[in-house]
């Protein structure tokens, strides 16, 4: 429910607001409510010794963030949806080369399922590749990135301490970005902001919450209903029509990746 909403919100504010005052505004709210965790924590819960890994991750982390909302606004919210399902593509390429892990017969159907998933959804030469497409991807291939670091500082590194910093590193750096661009928001506009910003914390929590609870065979088919769902969203509230061809790709992704996980629980 918290990717769904952190989507709507996206969309609701991209009719009025630049990506740059989006991903501030959205890092601002999330800071503020992590900034009363550690006050109540205490310092030593923030403790690092890698501070040059963590601005690595959220230099890329932000850039797959602001690609991320430009998608947003471009594209079908079911076509984000799905093209964000290969994050685990290129998390199992990434992991290989930087991380050293196997490559395993699993990871293999889920790299090339999850390739072909995606040529269904975008359909080069058939039909034109637009920006928005491109923008999640790239966003994708961010959060992968992003994804890789956080598995190699979670060895040493608390989830706050590795959120915490998320949101302060980004701080200024959104900031920058929002100032260049910046409009009053409206109103209006004000619940967007607060339930993007809270969505974006409570998306990555819980989800992280989940996978140390259950088995990701568990947790990846759950996650994967936010899919249908946002389809749904996108056709009685914006009019966007259901696509075949985004279900098709969007079914090949998830069954390379669920085949990956259940070999690799297999395997014990």
């Amino acid at each position: 429910m918290s990717f769904l909403t952190m989507a709507i919100a996206a969309r609701e504010l991209s009719d009025t607001l630049n990506p740059f005052q989006i991903v501030f505004m959205r890092t601002s709210v999330a800071l503020v409510i992590v900034l009363a965790m550690v006050a109540h924590q205490g310092k030593a819960a923030i403790y690092t010794q890698r501070l040059p890994l963590h601005f690595f991750r959220n230099i890329i982390h932000y850039g797959a963030n602001l690609s991320w909302i430009v998608g947003v606004g471009l594209i079908p919210l079911a076509q984000v949806f799905a093209l964000e399902f290969s994050i685990p593509i290129w998390v199992a390429l990434l992991a290989v080369v930087f991380l050293k892990e196997k490559m395993t017969i699993g990871k293999i159907v889920a790299i090339v399922l999850g390739f072909a998933g995606v040529l269904i959804i975008l359909r080069p030469g058939l039909v034109s590749i637009d920006f928005g497409s491109l923008a999640v991807l790239a966003a994708s291939l961010g959060f992968a990135i992003s994804n890789v670091a956080t598995k190699s500082l979670a060895r040493q590194d608390s989830a706050l301490t590795i959120i915490f910093l998320m949101f302060l590193m980004q701080w200024p750096i959104g900031a920058i970005g929002a100032s260049i661009v910046w409009i009053t928001p409206e109103w209006a506009d004000v619940p967007w902001i607060a339930l993007i910003g809270v969505t974006a914390l409570t998306a990555h929590y819980t989800m992280t919450r989940a996978l140390m609870l259950a088995d990701a065979t568990v947790v990846i088919p759950i996650d994967f209903i936010r899919m249908p769902m946002i389809a749904v969203i996108g056709f009685f509230f914006y009019a966007e029509p259901f696509s075949a061809w985004i279900f098709l790709g969007a079914g090949l992704i998830f069954a390379g990746n669920y085949y990956s996980i259940y070999r690799e629980r297999r395997r014990g």
